[in-house]
């Protein structure tokens, strides 16, 4: 694509217009979910504007060079997740937020791309299918920001890195018996890891199992949720028609459980409608890994198209009350601002790798 005929603009045409499916999406759902409030609905296109600027911006520079910065993108995320937990801003109990005077920033974010860059880069200079020796650097790797950033806490982020993680491992070759031992050896860790939840997040787990055993309290947002799915039908009760939403039972309905809202008034067509872009762009995303030339691109854009269907997979089940509700945003739909430009740029990574992948074909 050329600008002004002058300077070609290396964009994956499929993936931009399946991106701006969801993206349109989000600016209707959320001027219903938020009352009809056209200063958030701003705030949020706004958002998208940065969000798609910078997944361009990086879409132009090359994967190797993407590759060089990967180890310092990566010590500066660990750096700055060990700064918020000294000198963080508290919000709703958790320190999260790193202010920069100018800008606040969320550096478990950064983590979400650094994790998955900085294991394509080394296997990308080591063997494939991993060593056990190899396995243990990169258990590191994911290990030490996903503690920092439960520690926050943050365990719907910290559940996303190591997933991220994981699924880079995955598609380096790690074999089904190493899998199958490390499966097993974490249902070993189980009631050590329960001992260090917080009470809340206990109850969060409790309440999936049995949401009306707590009705006012941690299983309130599951119940709410639920009843608006249900009542949505197949057709859904029409754009601006959520009761759910618009009498204030559901809490987060812009944010974390704004799929319920979706639901509610989108029907069963409107959520299989969503969930098949959802799919075309992940399948897109992993045809773009099969086709990358060089070890650091297909690990890296085969992690990133895996991660963005966890991302709305743990999101939707979450709303849906078979997962637990652990904060996790529907991409490109929920409001916010940190996690929506650091998935941008994941796209920007995936586009980078395909369209300068042409290049070295030719």
């Amino acid at each position: 694509m050329k600008l002004f005929g002058v300077y070609r603009i290396r964009i994956d045409r499929p993936l931009f217009f399946a991106l701006l499916i969801p993206a349109a999406l989000s600016l209707l759902i959320l001027y219903s979910a938020t009352g009809q409030n056209l200063d958030i609905v701003i705030r949020h296109a706004l958002r998208l504007a940065v969000g798609f600027g910078i997944m361009l911006a990086i879409a132009q520079i090359r994967p190797e060079t993407l590759a060089r910065w990967t180890p310092y993108l990566f010590g500066l995320g660990v750096l700055l997740l060990i700064a918020v937990l000294g000198v963080g801003s508290v919000s709703k109990g958790a320190q999260r937020w790193l202010n920069l005077g100018v800008v606040r920033i969320q550096p478990s974010e950064i983590m979400k791309l650094a994790v998955p860059m900085m294991l394509g880069w080394y296997f990308a200079r080591s063997s494939v299918p991993p060593r056990l020796s190899q396995l243990a650097v990169a258990a590191l790797v994911i290990l030490i920001p996903a503690l920092l950033v439960a520690k926050q806490p943050d365990l719907g982020t910290a559940v996303l890195i190591v997933g991220a993680g994981g699924l880079i491992l995955f598609l380096a070759g790690m074999g089904w018996r190493t899998m199958a031992v490390i499966a097993g050896l974490t249902g070993a860790a189980l009631p050590v890891l329960w001992s260090y939840l917080h009470d809340y997040q206990r109850k969060r787990i409790f309440t999936l199992l049995d949401p009306t055993s707590d009705p006012l309290g941690a299983g309130y947002h599951t119940i709410q949720s639920m009843i608006a799915i249900g009542s949505g039908g197949f057709f859904g009760k029409g754009w601006l028609n959520s009761t759910q939403a618009h009498l204030e039972y559901l809490p987060e309905s812009s944010t974390d459980f704004v799929f319920a809202v979706f639901a509610e008034e989108f029907g069963l067509l409107g959520i299989v409608i969503l969930l098949s872009v959802y799919l075309y762009i992940v399948g897109r995303g992993l045809m773009i890994a099969f086709f990358a030339q060089d070890t650091y691109a297909r690990l890296l854009a085969g992690g990133l198209a895996l991660s963005f269907f966890l991302y709305f997979f743990i999101n939707v089940g979450m709303v849906s009350g078979i997962l637990p509700v652990v904060g996790v945003p529907l991409p490109l739909i929920s409001y916010g601002g940190t996690s929506l430009v650091t998935l941008m740029a994941a796209f920007g990574m995936l586009m980078s790798i395909h369209t300068h992948r042409k290049i070295v074909a030719t």
